[in-house]
């Protein structure tokens, strides 16, 4: 199967470190955090991946080549100015194929077992689901959550928890979007959930919003001090 790294945001909230880095190069534990994202996908099995891109994205390409290095595929999908998660995913397209596919927040860390997805992905085409979202307890700055789990359905219901970061979505999900329009991802993810064609997870495990320079500090101690 093939996976989707997000990587085009600005990364305001990691101002300054963001001037002139991109988010997802940014480092903990000595390598860039979206480096953590590839090897887990390649040790998994998912060796054909997609990275967006828009600001200072020409480095991620400099960075990360052609994926030889890590054992990968990696084509790009370059926004130019940054089309918001659903806009970015439908603008990439014509490189997802027609199969469900993963899609990896890249300024996330986490430790999930990507080695599930593609099992994932075929129990979705066997009940027609739209997506399937991983979510995980809710960080402190983040206290509301996201999404409630009923039955293995993700539902706008309490407890609410946070949506991590990690999906898998039809590409049909995306299908109406007008290529190069910015597009938010919730409003799609809310209009499948009513009509229940949205499975999900609670996931336990390590995971990091990695959205300021403070938590990127915080995970790179915890990394180095190898406390995940």
């Amino acid at each position: 199967m093939l996976a989707m790294i997000l990587a085009a945001g600005r990364g305001e909230r990691m101002r300054p470190l963001t001037d002139h880095t991109p988010k997802p190069l940014l480092q903990a534990g000595g390598k860039p955090l979206i480096v953590w994202h590839i090897e887990r996908l390649v040790r998994a099995g998912i060796t054909e991946l997609v990275i967006n891109h828009a600001h200072l994205g020409k480095q991620i390409e400099q960075a990360l080549g052609d994926g030889k290095q890590f054992g990968a595929t990696i084509r790009y999908s370059d926004e130019g100015t940054a089309l918001e998660t659903a806009g970015g995913i439908a603008f990439a397209l014509p490189l997802l194929g027609n199969e469900p596919f993963a899609v990896v927040n890249g300024d996330i860390y986490c430790d999930y077992d990507f080695a599930r997805l593609p099992s994932l992905a075929a129990q979705m085409l066997e009940q027609h689901d739209m997506a399937h979202l991983v979510l995980v307890d809710n960080p402190m700055h983040h206290a509301e959550g996201d999404f409630g789990l009923c039955n293995g359905r993700v539902a706008d219901i309490a407890p609410k928890w946070t949506f991590s970061g990690i999906g898998l979505y039809q590409p049909s999900l995306f299908a109406h979007i007008p290529q190069g329009s910015k597009a938010p991802l919730a409003p799609l993810l809310r209009e499948q959930m009513v009509l229940g064609k949205v499975s999900g997870e609670h996931y336990r495990g390590a995971w990091v919003d990695v959205g300021t320079p403070q938590r990127l500090q915080e995970l790179d101690r915890r990394l180095r001090a190898s406390l995940f």
